[in-house]
C-alpha cells in the first residue's frame, strides 16, 4: 500500500496583524482614559476655588482660563494679592520666640507703626528697665548681670556660673533669689519674654546632656520654670537653646569662655500696654543714645538688622 505524502503547511505571513491590532486598542483605550481624566469640570473648579480664596481670606472671584500659549500678565485680573489681616495687638499675646530676631529686620514691627502706640510701648519699656536696674543693682555694679535697652527690647545678660553649676542645669538658692527679683519685675507687666541658654565650646557627654545644645536648652528651661513659678504668664514665655554656637567672645582663652556661658532673657516692647501698668513709682526715664551693643555673632540678627541697641547709662 502507497504512503501518502504529507503536504507541507504553508506559513501565515500576516500573523503580526493581529497582536498589532490589539496594540492599537491598548493604545486608543489609554488616550481615551487620558483625555477623560484631563477634561476639568469647571463648575466644580470654580466653586473648590472660590471656597479656597474665601477660607484664606480673600475675596472669591471667577476663574479664567488661560489657554495654551496664553501668558498670564502681571496686575492682570487674578494677580490681585490677598490682604493679610494683621490681629489686633489688644487682643493677641505677642509671640516671645519671634522676636527680638524679626523685629530688627524692620524699622518698625506691625503693631507699633502707630505713634502713639510706639509712645506708650517706650514708656511702658522704660519703666521695665528702671525696675529692673534698681532690683538688680548690686549684680550690674559687680558686672556679672548686664543690660542693655532698645526701643523694641530690653536684654538682661546673667552669666551662667552665677547660676548653674559646670555641667549642670539646676537652680542652686542664690540662683533663684536673683532670677526671683527678676521674676517678680515681670510678673505684672504684659511683656512676652524669650529665655535663651548659651555655652562655651568645652564638648559634654552624658546621659542627660548629649551636647552643649541639650545643656543650653536645659538651662533656659530651668529660668523658664522658674519665671512661670512666680507668677509670670506661661503663654508669654520661650526658651531657645544655642548651645556654643553664638558666642560672644573667643573660647581661645578662659575669660572669653566664662563670658559665652550665659543665659540671656530677652523683654519684648507690648504695644498694647498702659503706660500706668507698672505704677508710677519708678525712676526719671533712663534715655540711652544708640550705640553699638557689644553682642558681636552672638545676637540673633540683632547685629545686622537697623534697630542699633543702646546700652542703659550706669551699666556694663
Amino acid at each position: 500500500m502507497a504512503r501518502r505524502k504529507s503536504h507541507e503547511e504553508h506559513a501565515n505571513h500576516e500573523a503580526w496583524a493581529i497582536p498589532y491590532a490589539d496594540l492599537m486598542t491598548l493604545l486608543l483605550a489609554f488616550f481615551v482614559v487620558m483625555y477623560a481624566i484631563s477634561s476639568v469640570n469647571e463648575g466644580k473648579y470654580r466653586i473648590m476655588a472660590d471656597a479656597l480664596t474665601a477660607a484664606f481670606g480673600g475675596t472669591p472671584h471667577v476663574v479664567t482660563q488661560v489657554q495654551v500659549g496664553q501668558q498670564q500678565l502681571r496686575g492682570g485680573g487674578n494677580d490681585n494679592p490677598s490682604v493679610i489681616r494683621v490681629p489686633n495687638a489688644a487682643n493677641s499675646v505677642t509671640d516671645p520666640g519671634r522676636l527680638p530676631s524679626m523685629a530688627s529686620q524692620m524699622t518698625r514691627p506691625v503693631s507699633l507703626r502707630d505713634h502713639e502706640q510706639l509712645q506708650r510701648a517706650e514708656r511702658q519699656l522704660n519703666q521695665i528697665s528702671d525696675k529692673l536696674s534698681l532690683a538688680l543693682a548690686p549684680l550690674l555694679k559687680q558686672g556679672v548681670i548686664s543690660m542693655h535697652r532698645t526701643e523694641l527690647w530690653i536684654e538682661v545678660e546673667i552669666n551662667s556660673d552665677l547660676l548653674f553649676g559646670p555641667g549642670s542645669a539646676a537652680l542652686d538658692a542664690d540662683a533663684r533669689q536673683t532670677l526671683g527679683k527678676l521674676a517678680d519685675v515681670l510678673q505684672d507687666a504684659p511683656n512676652s519674654v524669650r529665655v535663651e541658654g548659651h555655652t562655651d565650646n568645652m564638648p559634654i557627654a552624658t546621659a542627660q546632656y548629649p551636647s552643649n545644645w541639650e545643656l543650653s536648652a536645659a538651662r533656659a528651661a530651668s529660668v523658664v520654670h522658674l519665671f512661670a513659678d512666680h507668677g509670670v504668664q506661661p503663654q508669654r514665655l520661650a526658651m531657645m537653646g544655642y548651645g556654643e554656637f553664638r558666642p560672644r567672645a573667643s573660647n581661645d582663652l578662659p575669660e572669653g569662655r566664662n563670658r559665652n556661658r550665659r543665659v540671656m532673657v530677652i523683654i519684648l516692647a507690648d504695644s498694647a500696654a498702659s503706660a500706668d501698668a507698672l505704677g508710677n513709682d519708678a525712676g526719671a526715664v533712663i534715655a540711652g543714645q544708640p550705640t553699638a551693643d557689644g553682642a558681636g555673632a552672638d545676637a540673633p540678627a540683632r547685629a545686622s538688622g537697623p534697630a542699633r541697641p543702646a546700652a542703659i547709662e550706669g551699666v556694663h
